[in-house]
Parts: structure tokens; C-alpha cells; sequence
């Protein structure tokens, strides 16, 4: 063997082990992005089984998959380069689009809330804000449609916050960071979600089981404790859900108050934290994060509540001339 095919040889296994090396520090920068965007993830899974609830059940599964693409679509075909794009231009920008972002969680879960609270002003307000459904396919594709643009926000904060974890740096590393987390979160999230909403059906089936022994009585027992749970678990999935949207979006809102805020606001919700965890030395990270987790859901909470009239009153009747001015109103 030539002294030069011996150096080739070499070279290809010294490009080998940087390959191995970057790739290595790919998956490490997406698990490190994905952890920090975890709240966000929560929040989506929580809220997604709700545009399922009310459909046949051989409807569930074909909506969380419209859903799911939809959200593909939303990360890796417009928010992936849209983020490179800022991030490599104008990195200035993140944190506003994403307070903004969180206003609009501050904004859905408020409605949540005003739901479970007042009903009746509930269903009159959206019925200002969207339109009504003529059919059942109409409606369908108003819940995936509805899911979608939820979702696209919910997205944009993760692959913000995943941006905003990442070290500067090649541009097609964080590239590849952004579409590994992104389609990783997607398939987590929504098989997740598949599996909660056809849960119930898993409980009917093992209901149904046949077996006269010990454990076919135990599988029929808990088949049908997973029936009636269901309903239950739905509800308090629901709660997890609104709460996540306002804790997420007013701690998002917060922390860009921290940053381009008066710097008092920083300083006071740093006060308090650092007060309440004296109180307890020993938990004292524990306190400090429940702390900031109450400050920001009443900042959302306070955010979504003056959203409410400010999109009823000005931008859905503003959005509605719009729409009229073009043409589009009524499709």
C-alpha cells in the first residue's frame, strides 16, 4: 500500500471523526434546545385532545394526523427558515415576535378561563370572533384550521426558544438543531396525543375482553375504569392546558419585560423570589421557580383579560373590514 493511500486513509478517518464529533454535538445542542422549550411542548400537548372532543371516533385519529402535518408544516417549511433568517439578520427581533407570541397564549387561555367562568359572554365573544359552521365538515376543518393557528404560535415559541438556546455559530448546524427538535416535538407531542384520545376506545376493547380468569376479570376492570376516567382525565388535561398557555405566555412576556422593560420589573420579580426562598433554604430553587411561575400566570391572566375587548372590539371587527374590502368575507 502507497504511502499516499495510507494518508487518504487517514484523512478520510480524521473527516469521519469530526463528522461523528459535529453530529454528536447536534444531537446535544437539540436534546439541550428541547428541555429548555419544554414548558411550551406541555402546553401543546395539553390543549391539542380538545379539537378532537365531540368528533366520531373514527374521525380522532385522521384529525390529530391533520393537525400533526399542519404543525410539520409550520416548524420546518416557514418558522425554520424564518428563524434563521432573523436570527442571522436581525437577532434583535426574536424577543418581540416572541412576547407577542405570548400575548396570543395569554389571549387563548384567558378565553379558557372566561369560558369556564362566564359561559354565556364566552360563547357570545366568539361568536363575534369566528365564524359558525354550516356542517360537520365545516367544523372539522374550523377545529383543525383553529388547531393549526394555535399551534403555529405554540411552534414559534419553541423554535424561538430553541434559537435563542443555541451558541452562535454555523448557520446550517443550528439548521439542523431546528428541524431535529422540531420534528421531534411534533412526533412526541402528537403520538401522545393519539394515544390519549383513543384511550378511552382501549378501555372499551379491554372492557370487552372474554377471559373468565383472575386477570381477564382484572383487564375487564380496568378497561372499564379507563372508560369512565377518561372524561375526567380530559378535564383536568383541559386545566393543565389553559394554565400552561398563561404561565408560558406571561412568563415569556415577563422575561422580555427583564430585557427591554424598565429595570425595575427585573429587579422586583427577583426580589421576590430571592425572598420567598429564604424562607426554606433547603428547597430553596423549588421556591424561587414556583414563585416566578405564580407572577408569571398573573401576568397572563392579566394580559389575556385586556386582550379579550381589544380583539373583539378592535382587531377581529378591524379583520372582518378587511376581509370584506377583498372580497374574502363569507369563505
Amino acid at each position: 500500500m502507497s504511502v499516499g493511500l495510507i494518508g487518504l486513509l487517514d484523512d478520510i478517518a480524521a473527516i469521519a471523526k469530526v463528522a461523528a464529533a459535529s453530529l454528536d454535538d447536534v444531537a446535544s445542542q437539540a436534546a439541550k434546545a428541547g428541555t429548555k422549550a419544554a414548558g411550551v411542548v406541555i402546553d401543546d400537548a395539553a390543549v391539542t385532545p380538545n379539537y378532537v372532543i365531540g368528533f366520531a371516533a373514527k374521525r380522532e385519529l385522521p384529525i390529530v394526523g391533520k393537525i400533526a402535518v399542519g404543525s410539520l408544516r409550520n416548524k420546518l417549511l416557514i418558522l425554520l427558515p424564518v428563524a434563521l433568517l432573523l436570527g442571522y439578520f436581525l437577532p434583535a427581533a426574536v424577543t418581540p415576535l416572541l412576547m407577542l407570541g405570548g400575548a396570543f397564549l395569554c389571549y387563548e387561555g384567558a378565553e379558557k378561563v372566561l369560558e369556564a367562568v362566564i359561559p354565556h359572554h364566552a360563547r357570545d365573544h366568539e361568536s363575534q370572533v369566528q365564524p359558525i359552521a354550516l356542517n360537520a365538515r365545516s367544523v372539522e376543518d374550523e377545529k383543525v384550521a383553529s388547531a393549526i393557528k394555535t399551534d403555529f404560535i405554540l411552534s414559534a415559541e419553541i423554535m424561538a426558544i430553541t434559537l435563542a438556546a443555541l451558541p452562535a455559530g454555523n448557520i446550517w448546524t443550528q439548521a439542523l438543531v431546528l428541524a431535529l427538535v422540531g420534528f421531534g416535538i411534533t412526533v412526541g407531542v402528537y403520538g401522545v396525543v393519539a394515544l390519549i384520545v383513543k384511550a378511552d376506545d382501549v378501555g372499551l376493547a379491554l372492557a370487552r375482553y372474554d377471559g373468565a380468569s383472575v386477570i381477564g376479570r382484572a383487564i375487564r376492570l380496568m378497561g372499564r375504569a379507563l372508560v369512565r376516567g377518561m372524561p375526567s382525565f380530559l378535564t383536568v388535561l383541559s386545566m393543565i392546558g389553559t394554565a400552561a398557555m398563561i404561565w408560558v405566555g406571561g412568563g415569556i412576556i415577563l422575561h422580555g419585560f427583564e430585557k427591554y422593560g424598565p429595570p425595575l420589573v427585573g429587579r422586583t420579580v427577583h426580589a421576590a423570589t430571592e425572598a420567598a426562598a429564604h424562607i426554606l433554604p433547603p428547597v430553596a430553587g423549588t421556591i424561587e421557580w414556583t414563585v416566578e411561575a405564580l407572577i408569571s400566570g398573573v401576568l397572563g391572566l392579566l394580559v389575556g383579560a385586556l386582550a379579550i375587548p381589544a380583539v373583539e372590539y378592535g382587531l377581529s371587527p378591524a379583520w372582518k373590514r378587511l376581509r370584506r374590502s377583498v372580497g374574502l368575507e363569507g369563505r
